[in-house]
């Protein structure tokens, strides 16, 4: 629901009386309470630091396994869960939902454990070396992991897809494109009735592939980053250590199709953040980690993207709607309000170990998210 709330602008009377006061009008937005489809949350004290920027903003999460040691077993999930649980504050009622870690020794049997368990929602595709922890990844898919598949089909587990290939002879930004040519599109054919999550992507070639598939069982998420920015953000005065993700940002003609993709209504497309915090020195060093926390933020630029392409009406069933009906649940029945109102970013956020540095650090964003 889309409201206006008119407010009046102060001016100086300068021999002008009985003028009405011009008004100014402010836009506020009530949807129904988001969910993150995909978060890194991480552990010990970081996780403790950030836990209640997520919280704030969303119902559910679907929590990324990758730590040291990854989130293999349903059992090592049930116990990163309680650790989320521990560490939310008092009176939040966010659910996170729990993935497991694929590898090559990844059982049938653990599948249907996970299933189940009711705490493991999905399980995910690192490629090895893709990304931030990945060397426990997988090497030979096709090989290896088949029987996996088989039962997660059987299950209805849906599997999340870090869509990148590793092979160091193909150029970073075309990785995407060769991973659903070569990888993607080969196991849909094999297995037609996995649902597939096609994570953050950044592509136009991963739009029409996901926008090619039977609708519910091949989506996307997609980030803020992926909206708002483009590959010169990296660079543009000198190297931007906190523009730095994996799967890398791209050309500007991929932002676009992005966009047009999510601002269209299609139900293929829904939230997921991948937020991805990292103490300062470790991203502003000589080789630094890939990851944009974005979760203070993130709420504020899907809004701000919405608004610019006239889609603010189809922005609740992206970041409320989507998510929840492809993967069968209820939809949150608590709303949010997004207001257009001006509010800083904060610097850095502090935490025992550090500090951690938000997207758009001391940038002033145009919606301010509160609850109800």
């Amino acid at each position: 629901m889309i409201k206006t709330l008119a407010s009046n602008l102060h001016f100086s009377n300068i021999g002008v009386l009985n003028q009405a006061k011009p008004k100014r009008i402010r836009m506020e937005l009530s949807i129904t309470q988001p969910d993150d489809w995909h978060l890194h949350l991480r552990d010990g004290d970081l996780l403790e630091a950030i836990i209640s920027h997520s919280a704030f903003h969303y119902g559910r999460a679907i929590v990324m396994p990758n730590l040291k040691p990854p989130i293999k077993r349903t059992a090592e999930a049930v116990v990163y869960r309680e650790s989320i649980l521990r560490a939310l504050p008092t009176n939040s009622h966010f659910t996170p939902l729990m993935t497991l870690y694929l590898t090559e020794s990844t059982s049938p049997k653990e599948i249907k454990h996970a299933r189940e368990s009711g705490v493991v929602y999905a399980v995910k595709l690192y490629p090895a070396g893709a990304t931030t922890n990945s060397q426990d990844g997988v090497t030979d898919l096709f090989g290896k992991c088949l029987p996996v598949i088989e039962e997660m089909v059987k299950q209805n587990m849906p599997l999340l897809v870090h869509g990148e290939v590793t092979d160091p002879k193909v150029d970073i930004f075309d990785r995407e494109k060769i991973f659903i040519d070569t990888i993607l599109k080969p196991l849909i054919l094999k297995f037609p009735l996995l649902k597939v999550v096609m994570e953050h992507v950044t592509t136009a070639d991963a739009v029409r592939f996901v926008e090619s598939c039977e609708e519910g069982l091949v989506a996307a998420t997609v980030t803020p980053q992926h909206l708002v920015l483009n590959r010169n953000s990296i660079f543009q005065g000198g190297l931007q250590p906190h523009n730095y993700c994996l799967p890398v940002l791209k050309r500007e003609s991929h932002r676009q199709a992005i966009v047009s993709a999510v601002t269209s209504g299609s139900k293929r497309f829904f939230l997921g953040t991948d937020s991805a915090p990292h103490e300062r020195r470790r991203k502003e060093c000589s080789c630094g980690c890939a990851g944009i926390y974005n979760a203070p933020v993130a709420l504020s630029l899907y809004a701000k993207v919405f608004e610019e392409a006239g889609a603010l009406d189809k922005l609740e069933a992206f970041t409320s709607f989507n998510g929840p009906d492809f993967y069968g649940l209820p939809r949150n029945t608590s709303k949010i309000k997004l207001t257009k109102s001006q509010w800083k970013v904060p610097e850095s956020f502090s935490y025992a170990s550090g500090e951690i540095i938000p997207m758009f650090a001391g940038e002033t964003l145009e919606w301010l998210p509160s609850s109800v």
